[in-house]
């Protein structure tokens, strides 16, 4: 089946008001800046968003969540985006943050059709107990907290239940991929990109390279394309659209030096 779609807006033309997504990325790495543009252009908004950051850099989901469009967040780091940071304290985002592995567990079990699993990570901490703020009253006061779950012991050690994650599309990016949706990621892209991929009820997927059914050696596929509904090749511009979060360059030594 070919799953490719002409343009990013078409591939994303039926993302309703108030969906939900799973973005994949990591840092700036692997973001699908070209589907969320798509979306931004849309003008969607009351998104509920599961991702391991929300964009920094005005790049990614920070372009979405600077124009008021996400309602909630579910992931594992603010980091530097300060815009994250003055929603959340403000109240004007409500936010689930969650250790990154069982994020990424959360992504992973959804898309696996495994509803929940324990884990001992947040054990004796309020991720397992209950009372993280998930939205401030914009006063410094918890409008609304996390609730506490299940913690069960398993031969002397406790563990904590969570639930999978699925969410109503997702976005990912690719290094490659063909027109049946296969998938492949390079580097630290692969971290979150497949595990959102397979948590989406229907996922759409941004290759800088889209090559023919069989060009992909089957043992080189990170993400089959079972996992992808959608795919749009990205022009070499749009590939190469890549920034830096901290750029960090070496001195070089002065003429004449010891080691010059």
């Amino acid at each position: 089946m070919d799953k490719v779609v002409a343009t990013a807006l078409e591939a994303v033309a039926d993302v309703p008001e108030g969906a939900s997504l799973a973005v994949g990325g990591f840092g700036l790495s692997g973001v699908p800046n070209v589907l969320i543009q798509a979306l931004f252009e849309r003008g969607v908004s009351g998104l509920s968003v599961v991702s391991n950051n929300c964009g920094a850099m005005e790049s990614g989901l920070a372009v979405l969540l600077a124009a008021g469009r996400i309602g909630r967040v579910t992931g594992s780091y603010i980091g530097a985006n300060k815009e994250f940071a003055r929603q959340y304290l403000a109240g004007e985002l409500e936010v689930e943050l969650i250790p990154q592995g069982t994020l990424a567990e959360r992504l992973r079990a959804g898309g696996a059709g495994i509803p929940a699993f324990y884990t001992p990570a947040g054990v004796g901490t309020q991720v397992a107990d209950g009372g993280l703020p998930w939205r401030y009253d914009g006063s410094g006061g918890v409008a609304l907290a996390s609730p506490p779950k299940e913690v069960r012991d398993f031969d002397g050690t406790e563990y904590v239940l969570e639930r999978g994650i699925r969410t109503d599309f997702a976005l990912v990016r690719a290094a490659k991929g063909d027109r049946h949706g296969n998938l492949v990621f390079n580097k630290s892209t692969r971290n979150f990109n497949p595990l959102a991929a397979m948590a989406g009820r229907v996922t759409i997927a941004e290759v800088e390279e889209l090559v023919e059914p069989g060009a992909i050696d089957p043992d080189a596929v990170h993400l089959p394309g079972i996992f992808i509904q959608r795919v749009v090749a990205l022009t070499p511009e749009q590939a190469a659209g890549k920034k830096i979060e901290q750029r960090t360059v070496s001195v070089p030594a002065a003429r004449g030096s010891v080691n010059g």
